[in-house]
């Protein structure tokens, strides 16, 4: 094999968009993840399905550091979050770092939190401007692209409490993208809609699916998740019971537990 082979990144061998290793996470005596291990390729769309409490909104909270896991560590991209190894120890980063880290990794909010005092496209705009990747002006231009891509090119001008629940998670959606983050978390996008709003968020989620986006969504909504998911992990009291393809994972589940959840939500 010649070197210029030997150095060209295969799928395979290029790092991981996502690596969850043996986390843990207590809140007081209360075990919320108990050793959840996890690697998402690039690219890849993987869907968390479980009961409520299972652990499942914490664990993205862990990936980008908004909790610290009291055992194990994650990386994005192959690199460690939060944390950098000291010997044989893992030291926590300053606070400055682990914010620069986070604008590598989108988050989007079951309640969407929006600046209420700034526009549609200002909201967009805000964080290219505050991690200095782009000046305002660039900024603002990129936002406008982006709020056309999800349907509200027409609403720029607007502030949030004029728009529907609907349109105030695909602003988020548009936010999430701006910094042009290598993986994407969706906390339940579509918890807090009320249903007739539900298909125009999960429209632009399925539109980043096919783009070639690293996605991981924590979701109640099985059929979206059989149509757009690489991958569905379901958890229940803070571990991974299964995990596979859709097929297998929602049609033939081999836990006892997956299919008891199953027959409740299906």
């Amino acid at each position: 094999m010649t070197a210029t082979a030997t150095a060209t990144a295969t799928p395979e061998t290029a790092p991981a968009a996502l690596e969850v290793h043996d986390v843990h996470k207590w809140y007081g005596t209360h075990r919320v993840l108990d050793g959840i291990d996890l690697t998402v390729r690039p690219g890849e769309v993987t869907a968390i399905l479980g009961p409520s409490g299972s652990g499942k909104s914490t664990l993205l909270r862990v990936i980008n550091h908004l909790e610290k896991p009291e055992i194990g560590y994650v990386s994005v991209g192959g690199e460690l979050i939060g944390v950098k190894r000291n010997g044989g120890r893992l030291k926590e980063l300053s606070e400055r770092t682990i914010l620069t880290q986070r604008s590598r990794i989108g988050f989007v909010f079951q309640n969407f939190n929006l600046f209420p005092h700034l526009t549609v496209l200002d909201n967009v705009a805000a964080a290219p401007v505050a991690t200095g990747r782009l000046n305002k002006p660039e900024a603002r231009e990129l936002a406008r692209e982006l709020l056309t891509r999800v349907g509200l090119g027409d609403r720029t001008g607007a502030y949030p409490r004029q728009l529907s629940g609907g349109q105030q998670q695909r602003v988020a959606i548009a936010r999430a993208l701006a910094l042009r983050p290598g993986i994407i978390l969706f906390d339940e996008p579509t918890s807090a809609l009320d249903p007739e709003l539900v298909g125009e968020v999960l429209s632009v989620i399925k539109d980043l699916a096919t783009s070639g986006t690293t996605l991981v969504i924590v979701t109640h909504e099985i059929g979206f998740a059989r149509e757009v998911a690489d991958r569905v992990v379901f958890i229940d009291g803070g571990r991974i019971v299964e995990q596979g393809p859709p097929s297998q994972v929602l049609d033939k589940p081999r836990h006892e537990r997956t299919r008891d959840f199953l027959s409740k939500v299906l």
